[in-house]
C-alpha cells in the first residue's frame, strides 16, 4: 500500500503559464521524492501597463511517501 501526499505550489514566469508549469515542476522534483502528479488549480496574470507583465499558476503536486 502506498500512501500519497498533495502540497499547493505557486509558480511565476515572465514568459507563460507553460513556463510557469514547468520551472514549478522542476523545482518540486528537486525538493521532493516520488513526484507522481500536479494539476493546476488557477491560472493568474499580472498586467503592467496594459501588458502581461508575469503568468502565475497555483498547482497542486501529489508525491508518494516512503
Amino acid at each position: 500500500m502506498s500512501i500519497a501526499k498533495i502540497i499547493e505550489i505557486s509558480s511565476d514566469s515572465s514568459l507563460s503559464f507553460q513556463d510557469a508549469i514547468e520551472a514549478g515542476i522542476t523545482r518540486a522534483e528537486k525538493k521532493l521524492k516520488n513526484v507522481k502528479g500536479a494539476w493546476i488549480s488557477e491560472q493568474k496574470l499580472t498586467i503592467e501597463k496594459g501588458r502581461i507583465s508575469s503568468y502565475r499558476v497555483i498547482m497542486r503536486v501529489s508525491f508518494v511517501l516512503d
